[in-house]
């Protein structure tokens, strides 16, 4: 039996794939025990994975360096003994908690100098290992396996059918099925099709007989209130009213999902709903929802992928020019 401190990644999205190297952990060794480190908002995520035992809050932001708070932190947990770090950023700072644990083997990808804090180093092939789920599930196998994983199995959280119950009764939801929009791009606005194109989505889909939510962070809810503005109550804004962990069951309870590249895209694909995922900036071949229940809404411009957080061509047209009819009859049709 192996036991495994495991860094996770900073991104909902990126969480969600994380998954897919802790079921590869599990195959490999039914036994396995697997603690995770994670932001504080990433428990909810962790708690929902079978394959985790104990999810380790980390207690600093996104950036921060903290390097005595993962001093300490590191020297809470060497009395667990851990057989295996795997550090899945490939940042510094990231390396500094199982090196403080004293964890007798921790692998990652080479990346600032980590020299003495990892005891192996992974060269990062991004042409093997092209895509993100990829790169995680090969941390966790022998190197002479991990270029390519053969396999890389699909996250899959667990569901709280008490807490749908009750979701659908706090916020008074309908018995049609449910259209969840995702509107949200916290990478920036090149990943985010028009608001006024969700909107016209939105109407069609209550025409033909959906409820419609919109999910999101308190980022979100602007934007939210103008997608169901005028829609009636079919059409209900829960942007920042709702918890990660009940963004899950939702997205669980919906039929159909319109999605940006974000982390609740990948939420949806992993409680096995049907995504229409849109692309434009960022490339379904590099971070893809894991799922086969998939559309995948992409221009393919020749401008597209830049991967930039704001369009260096100030036009966005990899966005603006996907018209919401486009959409409209795939996810409505079907």
């Amino acid at each position: 039996m192996a036991k495994y401190l495991i860094v996770g990644p900073s991104w909902v999205g990126d969480m969600v794939m994380a998954q897919s190297l802790f079921i590869t952990l599990t195959q490999l060794d039914p036994e396995a025990v697997i603690d995770v480190i994670g932001p504080n908002w990433s428990l909810p995520i962790l708690a929902r994975m079978p394959q985790v035992r104990n999810a380790i809050a980390l207690p600093t932001g996104h950036g921060e360096w903290g390097i005595s708070t993962r001093r300490k932190l590191g020297h809470s947990l060497r009395n667990e003994a851990y057989d295996e770090a795997i550090v899945m950023p490939r940042s510094w700072k990231s390396a500094l908690v199982p090196f403080f644990a004293k964890v007798r083997h921790r692998v990652g990808f080479h990346g600032e100098q980590r020299y003495f804090l990892l005891n192996e180093r992974r060269k990062l092939d991004k042409n093997i290992l092209n895509q993100t789920v990829k790169r995680f599930v090969s941390l966790g196998l022998p190197e002479s396996e991990a270029y390519p994983p053969k396999n890389t199995p699909a996250p899959i959280l667990d569901i709280d059918p008490d807490n749908q119950q009750a979701l659908y009764k706090t916020y008074n939801l309908s018995n049609r099925p449910a259209l969840a929009l995702m509107a949200g791009a916290e990478f920036g606005p090149s990943k985010q099709w028009p608001i006024s194109y969700f909107h016209e989505v939105a109407k069609s889909a209550i025409d033909a007989g959906y409820q419609v939510w919109t999910l999101g962070g308190p980022k979100d809810q602007e934007d939210g209130e103008n997608i169901v503005k005028d829609l009636g109550v079919f059409a209900v804004n829960l942007c920042g009213k709702t918890q990660l962990v009940d963004a899950i069951d939702l997205l669980a309870a919906a039929k159909k999902v319109v999605s940006n590249d974000s982390g609740l895209m990948h939420v949806a694909a992993a409680v096995g709903t049907e995504v229409h995922g849109i692309y434009g900036s960022t490339s379904e071949l590099f971070t893809p929802p894991l799922t086969d229940k998939k559309t995948i809404h992409n221009l393919h411009l020749e401008c597209s992928p830049c991967f930039k957080r704001i369009c260096p061509l100030e036009h966005t047209n990899c966005q603006n020019q996907l018209t919401p009819n486009v959409i409209i009859r795939a996810v409505i049709s079907q």
